[in-house]
């Protein structure tokens, strides 16, 4: 006699058809007293990528790094981080994420190396096999001849990256930063860059990092997310999201009538558009750095005189403005002023 096994249940399917994804979110959803944080949001992060999650203060990206971490549960959606449901499997996914939020919560009486040793043991390691860890992320984060002091006695930037080799005491999977660069000097803002940068590439570590600041998602991310308001306005790539808003516009300005140049410029390979102005001119192209010597060789044959000659790119805060009307530079500034 045949037995018909039970079909899959609906949480079975919608984790067999997504565990290809380190991160995996569908329709996430936040309220706070009857306020909508999170709204409807979809992601779909593969392993291996650093994906930036770029927006202003309040706009979601801590209270979905949150419930993302297991530490906020969801009010509508799902989400799955290296194939578990973090609301019905938080201690697995627990197991492999590591978390560096805004604020570090380090005990300034510790020292480095019990921290770590902490972190180490919460994570079940012990013996020699901690004590290699230990070695390592002290090399890892060039602390080692720091990790005796008391805590209290490092830098906003030492902080930082004894933080983050806290994250990654047990090797996770998946490494959370949220904004782990605000409030730091560029030349410690610098060293954590070239942490994450280390991490993703000897490490194949996905990371998923939330920032304010502009320059940060471009340097570091494979893709971004732009989040306003709850709800994710853009995705993809920085130099796609960049190009969506605009081209690349070469600005030369001369001395005398700028339009007797007009047609040398139109004949260069790669120029889209000449606008003559008075004593400037306003050149479009897909590819400002190929294109901006030709066009001073041509100006050079125009017998004017160039008094100067700007390249300017599209940037992501372009593409913010364009979406939402705000430049969330400015938006950065204010949070972190006030």
């Amino acid at each position: 006699m045949r037995t018909l096994s039970a079909p899959p249940s609906h949480a079975d399917t919608f984790t067999s058809r997504r565990t290809d994804y380190a991160i995996y979110a569908d329709a996430l959803v936040r309220h706070f007293n009857g306020s909508r944080a999170v709204d409807e949001v979809d992601l779909r992060i593969p392993p291996g990528e650093i994906y930036g999650f770029l927006g202003p203060n309040g706009a979601g990206k801590s209270t979905i790094v949150r419930m993302l971490c297991t530490l906020l549960a969801p009010t509508g959606g799902r989400a799955l981080v290296a194939g578990y449901d973090v609301a019905s499997q938080p201690g697995q996914v627990r197991l492999r994420i590591g978390v560096a939020l805004q604020e570090a919560a380090l005990d300034p009486k510790q020292t480095g190396s019990e921290l770590l040793n902490l972190q180490g043991r919460l994570y079940g390691l012990s013996g020699q096999a901690l004590i290699r860890r230990l070695a390592e992320l002290g090399e890892l984060i060039e602390l080692d001849d720091a990790l005796d002091r008391q805590i209290g006695t490092y830098s906003g930037g030492m902080q930082r990256r004894l933080d983050l080799a806290a994250a990654l005491v047990h090797n996770p999977q998946i490494l959370f930063l949220d904004e782990p660069t605000t409030g730091l000097d560029p030349a410690s803002r610098a060293r954590v860059w070239s942490e994450i940068r280390r991490l993703n590439q000897q490490l194949g570590m996905t990371i998923f990092l939330t920032t304010q600041y502009l320059e940060e998602a471009d340097e570091l991310a494979h893709r971004v997310g732009i989040i306003d308001r709850g709800r994710i306005v853009a995705e993809g790539t920085p130099q796609v999201l960049k190009r969506s808003v605009g081209t690349d516009v070469i600005v030369a300005r001369v001395v005398g009538d700028a339009e007797a140049a007009r047609p040398l410029l139109d004949a260069v390979p790669g120029v889209l558009s000449v606008e003559a102005h008075g004593n400037e001119l306003v050149i479009s192209t897909a590819s400002g750095a190929s294109v901006i010597s030709p066009a001073a060789v041509a100006l050079a044959g125009s017998n004017l005189t160039v008094r100067d000659l700007t390249l300017r790119t599209p940037t992501l805060d372009d593409v913010f403005l364009e979406l939402t009307g705000t430049h969330i530079e400015h938006n950065a500034t204010e949070e972190a002023s006030s």
